[in-house]
């Protein structure tokens, strides 16, 4: 079996180990990275060489799409559909990485799958634009389509405990802000049990089960490290620079009941704390 990347990075890294006996192939840019991806036991491809992204994909069984959206677009459906054409492949998986961020703000609230996409920002907006021309591809080429929307990720080397170390933690308190989050093995056991159980057209939601205020999170790292935790600061004395005010303005609670019940997916972190606690063994 071959799994295909379009944007080998942290997640799909991830997923690459959860599913260890395939064989990984991903895209390059450069010959920089190309190298950098052999390296790791992955076969790269370089994204402007249309014949050997045709060849790799006649022996694809699933695409995982990570890169972000630009003006242009999704530069991963931009790439890869011309390619499955000359190739005329009909992979069984093709994922693509959303964001919870296509919801907008719920004040707190619940989102599920099919409430309202709302974006606030042009990343979000471009995300949702993006999920819209993957579904509306794989409908027109018959192609089985999933989309996955991620909130807040953390794992080895990203975490709050790393923010910690490095001196970098704020304890920023808004009243009544809650965040959702996953770890990056569950996002790829999810991903793994979509794999599992195809369904084209499907779009989940993979986060934790606990929505949480992220100062809560900041004070349980301090706390798994034993220092003392930063102190307390309100959002509105915090002075925040326009990217974390526009992370702040977004407040809901993200349900992933849709994944557990179709694709039998349970998180092996359910909240922050379990994810923490196995990040500081």
């Amino acid at each position: 079996m071959r799994l295909f990347v379009f944007g080998h990075g942290y997640v799909g890294q991830a997923l690459a180990r959860r599913l260890d006996s395939w064989q990984v192939t991903a895209t390059a840019r450069t010959s920089e990275q190309a190298a950098e991806l052999a390296a790791l036991g992955v076969t790269p491809i370089l994204t402007t060489d249309r014949a050997a992204l045709a060849q790799a994909l006649r022996e694809t069984s699933a695409i995982l799409i990570t890169a972000p959206p630009g003006a242009d677009g999704c530069p991963g459906l931009n790439t890869l559909i011309p390619a499955l054409a000359d190739a005329n492949a009909f992979p069984d998986w093709i994922g693509y990485l959303s964001t919870t961020g296509v919801y907008g703000d719920r004040e707190g609230g619940w989102v599920f799958e099919d409430s309202p996409l709302s974006a606030r920002s042009p990343e979000a907006a471009r995300r949702v634009s993006a999920e819209r021309d993957w579904l509306e591809v794989g409908r027109g080429m018959g192609l089985t389509v999933q989309i996955f929307r991620l909130p807040g990720i953390y794992g080895p080397g990203r975490s709050a405990l790393d923010r910690m170390r490095a001196g970098e933690s704020r304890r920023i308190a808004k009243p009544g802000q809650v965040f959702s989050r996953i770890h990056v093995d569950d996002i790829a056991s999810g991903l793994a049990a979509s794999i599992a159980r195809p369904r084209a057209g499907a779009a989940y939601n993979l986060c934790d089960d606990e929505p949480a205020p992220p100062q809560d999170v900041t004070g349980y790292a301090a706390e798994l490290l034993g220092i003392p935790a930063p102190p307390e600061v309100a959002y509105d004395e915090a002075n925040l620079p326009p990217a974390a005010r526009r992370f702040y303005a977004e407040n809901k609670r993200v349900s992933n009941a849709l994944a557990k019940a179709e694709l039998g997916w349970r998180p092996m972190y359910p909240t922050y704390r379990e994810g923490l606690r196995a990040l500081g063994t």
